[in-house]
């Protein structure tokens, strides 16, 4: 049994020391950046919002896209066959506003559902290089959210991964693990960005030129999967000479998240669906990484139940958690999400078990997604 537990002893060493290379050298690389400070471009650019009987959101965000603070930029609007007065109101916008662009998708047997189709024809209708994406049911921080974002193109720059942040809600805790989640995922690429080794970003805020789109012939790749628009592009797409990162706080976009446990767990289901079809490096940096989530805990529960060195677990434990906290709570300071991480412990815990759900779920079932 002792020597059982040793090896449990060293195991949490080593896999602690694993944590510590995610967290400080690799998250650490956006946590502890510097303050962005990027020249304007003013660079004609193509704003590209795909809707799907989003009526109400439009409504309520619309002004805030038609309102920007910035000289050179189309509007397109795509409607995605929608059955709710969303074509109306869209065709409404585009009389009233001439450099609004609509473009009006019916649906098609070989494509029918498929948002990457629809998005396909409104990147093509876009009559500027630069295109900058986000979804009808998200509004801008600022109304120099395009100024920023596009502020950080450049001659070899043509990849921009913005953030897509959650409104947040009074006395909720699901609202606290959105907003964590988000946090965390958005450190992780922000920071495999800065390290020459982007993965993913967020069609909720992100930007690119045209012609990385047709160099890898689009969504074409993966066109048969329903969702990855954003992040299996991303994937595909990105390298570390042409990809660059928006982490300030005008080039924020947000978004109402879920309200609901089973929708958000739905909506985690499709995220996590796409992730198998990322390289294979990708893949194994993010599995390494929960992987080492769940056996610190493991690992760290079993050797205090049994009270086994109890002095040097504790302080293992007190070590990890004092480096992914300062690690993680810099980042939250960047991105404007501090009061979440005075939950760090618990919401983690209950994301690990969530993710194991959402994995043993996506077995047994496909999700469900654009309709």
């Amino acid at each position: 049994m002792t020597l059982l537990l040793n090896t449990l002893l060293i195991g949490l060493g080593v896999i602690t020391f694993i944590q510590l290379i995610y967290y400080v050298f690799i998250f650490g690389k956006f946590s502890f950046a510097k303050p962005q400070v990027p020249s304007p471009k003013k660079l004609p650019v193509s704003v590209i919002v795909c809707a799907k009987n989003e009526a109400e959101n439009i409504k309520k965000y619309i002004a805030l896209l038609l309102s920007q603070n910035y000289p050179a930029y189309e509007l397109v609007l795509i409607d995605d066959a929608s059955s709710d007065e969303t074509r109306d109101l869209f065709e409404a916008i585009a009389k009233q506003h001439d450099f609004v662009k609509l473009v009006k998708v019916d649906n098609n047997e070989a494509f029918w559902g498929n948002k990457k189709y629809a998005l396909t024809l409104g990147i093509k209708a876009a009559k500027n290089e630069y295109l900058l994406f986000t979804d009808a049911d998200c509004y801008p921080q600022s109304q120099n959210w395009i100024a920023e974002m596009t502020a950080h193109f450049s001659a070899t720059k043509t990849i921009v991964l913005g953030y897509g942040a959650y409104d947040k809600i009074k006395n909720s805790f699901l609202n606290k693990i959105i907003r964590f989640e988000t946090l965390l995922t958005a450190t992780q690429y922000f920071a495999w960005a800065k390290a020459g080794k982007p993965y993913m970003g967020v069609g909720r805020n992100l930007a690119y030129k045209k012609e990385e789109f047709f160099r890898v012939r689009g969504f074409m790749d993966h066109m048969q999967v329903r969702s990855g628009d954003d992040d299996l592009f991303i994937n595909q797409a990105a390298t570390g000479s042409n990809t660059n990162i928006c982490f300030s706080e005008a080039g924020f976009t947000y978004s109402m998240p879920k309200t609901r446990f089973k929708e958000w767990f739905n909506q985690k289901r499709r995220h996590v669906s796409t992730a198998k079809l990322y390289k294979p490096f990708d893949k194994f940096q993010l599995g390494l990484f929960f992987i080492s989530q769940f056996l610190f805990l493991v690992l760290a529960v079993l050797l205090l139940a049994f009270q086994f060195q109890w002095m040097i677990v504790t302080g293992i434990i007190a070590f990890r958690y004092i480096f992914a906290w300062l690690s993680l709570g810099f980042a939250a300071g960047k991105l404007k999400e501090k009061d979440v991480m005075y939950w760090f412990p618990f919401i983690e815990i209950f994301l690990i078990f969530t993710q194991i759900n959402v994995f043993i779920t996506n077995i047994f079932s496909k999700p469900v997604h654009w309709k």
